[in-house]
């Protein structure tokens, strides 16, 4: 029997309704769910469909196109990503969803710089956060000094978390142990593979965060499953995963050549090993 419950997203690049999606999930034997939140989705009837089929929400993933607007001095175009990030946390709430996942920063090539009044803004998010009874994990992504800089200040904070992408971690972190630095704050994962980074001369990109299925890149599950048991994670695990290759890659072709059904079925199956190596380490 699984010590760990086994979630996975559902995502715009199955070519299947969310809705369909939710039944889809659950038939292939994973526990929970997550969605992710845009303008104009339904994401609230989504939360309906799944918990009338018996699925939880595990969370739902915030907007981030904007988490870059959030540190710098323009107030309209912070106003703009701090409202949309307030609006998935009402979401959050009026469908009892624990967690809000949120970038801390989004962008390459740019100098990182905190400023105080991006702290200020995350820091008023995190206390409406508080008042409606959800809990914000904060993802490692690129310009990991923006997640240090916030879990830093508000870390104490019990609504407050982090959330491990393994493949960011390789791609995005240069491979340096993020559990680490922030696994005492972990609420969530997001686990997935990739080829670590491609140009190693060259400037990091967003493509190669490929998503990939766990075993079908380099990272080593053993370790991965060492470290996360470590942290007395208690579950869920959950799995982010993409179909579609990044532009001008294939690495991704033949899961979307696939029967959403049978790829969803190998993603499980996949899950339930890096579930028993995580298993395996707390006997």
């Amino acid at each position: 029997m699984s010590r760990y419950r086994l979630c996975l997203g559902t995502s715009s690049q199955y070519r299947a309704p969310v809705e369909e999606q939710i039944t889809l999930i659950r038939n292939a034997g994973f526990d929970e769910v997550f969605f992710d939140w845009k303008k104009d989705a339904p994401v609230e009837d989504w939360c309906r469909i799944a918990k009338g089929n018996g699925i939880p929400v595990q969370s739902i993933h915030g907007p981030f196109g904007g988490c870059r607007a959030m540190w710098e001095a323009e107030e309209d175009a912070a106003n703009a990503a701090y409202n949309d990030l307030l609006s998935c946390l009402q979401v959050c709430e009026k469908t009892g969803t624990p967690i809000m996942i949120s970038h801390a920063f989004i962008g390459f090539e740019v100098e990182p710089i905190v400023k105080d009044w991006g702290l200020g803004r995350y820091g008023k998010l995190i206390r409406e956060a508080q008042k409606r009874g959800v809990t914000i994990a904060f993802e490692n992504t690129e310009g990991e000094e923006y997640l240090e800089a916030i879990l830093g200040a508000f870390g104490g904070e019990k609504n407050v978390g982090f959330c491990w992408d393994t493949g960011h971690e390789m791609c995005y972190n240069h491979s340096e142990d993020m559990l680490a630095k922030y696994g005492r704050f972990l609420v969530c994962t997001h686990i997935n593979d990739n080829l670590g980074i491609q140009n190693k001369d060259g400037p990091i990109t967003w493509h190669d965060d490929l998503h990939l299925l766990p075993f079908d890149g380099i990272a080593d599950w053993e370790y991965n499953a060492k470290r996360l048991a470590a942290t007395g994670f208690p579950g869920p695990l959950t799995f982010e995963l993409n179909t579609k290759s990044k532009p001008d890659r294939h690495e991704n072709d033949r899961y979307d050549a696939m029967p959403l059904p049978d790829y969803l079925a190998e993603a499980y199956k996949r899950a339930v090993r890096v579930e028993n190596l995580v298993s395996k380490q707390l006997k």
